[in-house]
């Protein structure tokens, strides 16, 4: 049974890897799980400099999901050069830095730097951030921001480029195409959906930031949705995540188009999450004589 997928130019033994900001930088799970199962360890948003992210409360739980608004603390590209990325090559396992910044120019240089460092096998763009030097809109939403910023890192690395989508946009089709004609090697998709909750005591959001990012179960059918319709618009492969629980959530995202699957919130509650999944991906494969996982990406579009 052949469980290898390729996102551009990146071999990956399996399609399962974990989302994001949902696993710290790999390290602090690798006491729970056997971090060479993973296709793939991403890590949590990194910048140039390090950020303290938002005040507390910062976390609320909601009905079937969570929202956060960390604010992208994270320790700094040249700390996580320095003090993570030893042991992360210790495994066999690929690693994939998702990055962001405040403009173009910190896009750039972040993508410099870590192409430069062994131990890296990809990036992943986080385009949901805000654009400070031109009036805080979002990378993300703006079909020209995002070609202009996407277009700039392509030419500033030889690493596949992962470009993560921002759910928050009209039509997420448009957003796609945008940036696999910039140079995108590959959609992760969805990012969070932006959410908020008050308490009705105080009178007052529950988040310091008031809204956050909402993810977990909630957000399920949103991303399944804008999967398929990414896979429809694009020939690139496309890292499936939002409200993946279990094995069962992982193949409908894979029918819908996805290559892989980031596992995300579902950590918080079980560490053991990615493991099981994939074993439930092998274990459905078995069950269904089906010999490359390759042959259920976008089964779901056949008529």
């Amino acid at each position: 049974m052949d469980i290898a997928v390729r996102i551009g130019s990146l071999e990956l033994k399996n399609p399962v890897m974990t989302a994001s900001g949902t696993f710290g930088y790999g390290e602090e799970y690798a006491e729970f799980m056997d971090l060479n199962k993973l296709g793939a360890v991403v890590v949590k948003g990194l910048s140039l400099t390090p950020k303290e992210g938002n005040p507390p409360p910062r976390i609320v739980e909601t009905a079937s999901g969570m929202l956060n608004a960390i604010g992208l603390q994270n320790i700094g590209i040249e700390r996580f050069i320095q003090e993570k990325i030893p042991f992360l090559r210790t495994y066999d396992t690929k690693v994939i830095v998702n990055f962001f910044g405040d403009s173009v120019a910190e896009y750039v240089a972040a993508a410099e730097r870590l192409s430069c460092e062994e131990g890296i096998h990809g990036l992943e763009m986080n385009i949901s951030c805000p654009n400070k030097q031109k009036g805080w809109c979002i990378f993300g939403t703006d079909p020209r921001v995002a070609a202009e910023v996407v277009s700039a890192v392509r030419k500033a690395t030889r690493l596949p480029l992962i470009v993560k989508l921002s759910p928050n946009v009209t039509d997420i089709a448009l957003m796609a195409r945008v940036a696999v004609d910039a140079g995108a090697d590959a959609l992760s998709a969805i990012n969070t959906l932006t959410g908020m909750a008050i308490d009705i005591r105080t009178k007052r959001p529950k988040l310091a930031n008031r809204t956050g990012g909402l993810s977990g179960p909630a957000i399920k059918p949103v991303a399944l949705r804008m999967i398929y319709e990414i896979f429809s618009a694009v020939k690139v492969p496309i890292i499936g995540m939002g409200g993946i629980m279990n094995a069962d959530d992982a193949i409908e995202f894979i029918l819908a188009g996805s290559s892989a699957v980031a596992v995300g919130t579902a950590n918080f509650i079980n560490p053991l999450a990615a493991s099981e999944i994939l074993e439930g991906i092998t274990a459905y494969m078995k069950t269904e004589k089906i010999d490359n996982i390759a042959h259920l990406t976008g089964v779901a579009h056949e008529t």
